[in-house]
């Protein structure tokens, strides 16, 4: 039957069959063809969203799918007849249409926007679910968010980001560490970056200490670092002070055959040593340990500043681990590749870790793991693309108690501070949660831009009291400082508020 190509935007997002004189916005039409084709609803959010000049990249995004719209009409036609009666060929815009749309747009956007900023409101739920329940949206929490910064320059993916004071420093899988200085009042990064360390190591993660930087490397080695004044054209640099483990441990283990342990087929190593890539690194809430995590399935404990390797717990998962964190009480917890989380905790009056408890509630790998709301909340991000919200610490009974949904792909990287949450994904973009004063969860902003998977972030607040980090979150008057670091090897500076 002949339908007209004029529809009411009801009629173009369920195929209402009464028509209207009035067009709908091209850019509303797209995206509700591009829905029908099995699109998320995350990317209805990105292409709409673009008709506000919020996003810069949406009108590449829209092209693309203009071309793509006829393709997949001829690929799969009985089914995307049957869920819609209009010919999509037929409903689709012309080329020459959407430019001018989007130069519109952009020009009005322009007008009322900072020429060196990304900024936007987020006016969209976000929903959130447990497996107990079905999903159900949550009330709306506009946030104001800005982008200050893009800072590029960084030859390889950055991997690993640390805020300490006003330096920013940044680590990619080249092995170079850079620094970047933080104007944590102002707009934007003031100077330009420099190279403080370089290793012949890819790093795979970079943790700040009171006197420095650790960073943990695919070799299987920890790296000690030390702030070593400036060089002679006035910019910092780091001096490295210690690999892990060091020699003291290496000629204490190896005179004993009960020292070594078996890696592979007909190949052993003494017990202080990993095998495989370090993945993740997490000091003790005293600062008198470390601990590092392996894809060789081992957890080691360092004890600080000695360096020395205290113990070493192997295997402690089935899989690779992926991430390690440590709450207020000094519990470790480590996140696996098998699906599992595991706490340790050190009894009183013992000095070795005991396993007190094994949390199961993701369906894939465990990619990343952190603390919040002073060390009582851990947050844990997979490969499933949620993320689970943990609680009880206090109480002594561990229990899943949400899980954040909302990422198109799996979850990556994650930062908590106070009652703010951030988790970065392959999906390219950085979800910012708020937790309530009852133990809710909202999605503040979902911060775009990036032009490939976000790998590593960094959060910090700004504002308000930072010594009661539990009662501050952006909406009571305390800003957030949020990088993320990217496969396309940028990292972007978000001020949210």
């Amino acid at each position: 039957m002949e339908k007209s190509a004029k529809c009411t935007r009801d009629e173009a997002t369920a195929c209402s069959p009464s028509p209207c004189p009035c067009p709908v916005p091209i850019v509303h039409r797209i995206a509700a063809l591009y829905c029908k084709l099995g699109a998320p609803t995350g990317a209805r959010r990105l292409i709409e969203g673009a008709s506000r000049g919020e996003a810069e990249g949406g009108c590449k995004k829209v092209l693309q799918l203009h071309e793509e719209i006829p393709a997949a009409s001829s690929r799969n036609p009985f089914s995307l007849q049957e869920s819609c009666p209009h010919n999509l060929t037929r409903f689709q815009p012309k080329r020459e249409e959407i430019l001018k749309h989007f130069a519109d747009k952009n020009s009005k956007a322009r007008s009322s926007m900072s020429l060196n900023s990304e900024e936007g409101l987020m006016c969209e739920a976000i929903s959130h679910s447990s497996q107990s329940s079905a999903p159900s949206p949550l009330p709306l929490s506009p946030c104001h968010y800005q982008c200050v910064s893009t800072l590029r320059g960084h030859s390889s993916y950055v991997s690993g980001l640390a805020v300490d004071g006003n330096s920013l420093y940044v680590a990619s899988s080249d092995g170079h560490i850079r620094l970047w200085p933080l104007d944590m009042g102002g707009t934007a990064v003031q100077q330009e970056g420099s190279v403080v360390a370089v290793t012949n190591s890819s790093i795979k993660c970079l943790m700040a200490t009171s006197d420095g930087l650790v960073t943990a490397h695919q070799d299987g080695k920890i790296r000690v670092w030390q702030h070593a004044g400036r060089r002679k054209g006035g910019s910092s640099h780091l001096a490295l002070h210690g690999v892990l483990p060091t020699t003291a441990d290496c000629l204490r283990t190896f005179l004993f055959p009960k020292n070594y342990v078996d890696v592979r087929r007909h190949t052993s190593r003494t017990w202080v040593h990993h095998v495989d890539a370090v993945t993740a690194l997490a000091l003790s809430p005293d600062g008198g340990y470390m601990y590092s995590v392996s894809w060789d399935r081992s957890l080691k404990v360092w004890r600080l500043p000695s360096l020395r390797c205290v113990e070493s717990i192997a295997p402690a998962h089935n899989d690779a681990i992926n991430a390690v964190a440590v709450s207020s009480d000094g519990s470790v917890y480590t996140g696996s590749a098998d699906r599992t989380i595991k706490a340790w905790r050190r009894p009183p009056g013992q000095k070795r870790l005991v396993l007190v408890g094994t949390m199961e509630r993701h369906r894939s790998a465990v990619n990343a793991l952190a603390m919040g709301v002073g060390g009582l909340v851990l947050y844990s991000g997979s490969c499933d693309r949620s993320v689970v919200v943990w609680e009880g610490f206090d109480a002594g009974g561990v229990a899943a108690t949400r899980t954040l949904r909302g990422h198109a792909e799996a979850v990556l990287c994650l930062a908590a501070a106070g009652d703010v949450a951030c988790s970065g994904s392959a999906d390219r973009t950085v979800m910012v949660w708020r937790r309530g004063a009852e133990g809710e969860y909202s999605c503040s902003a979902v911060l775009g831009g990036h032009g490939a998977a976000v790998k590593s972030l960094a959060l910090v607040l700004t504002g308000g009291d930072h010594g009661s980090e539990r009662e501050e979150s952006p909406r009571g008057g305390c800003s957030a400082l949020i990088c993320s670091g990217s496969l396309d090897c940028d990292v972007k500076i978000w001020r949210v508020t």
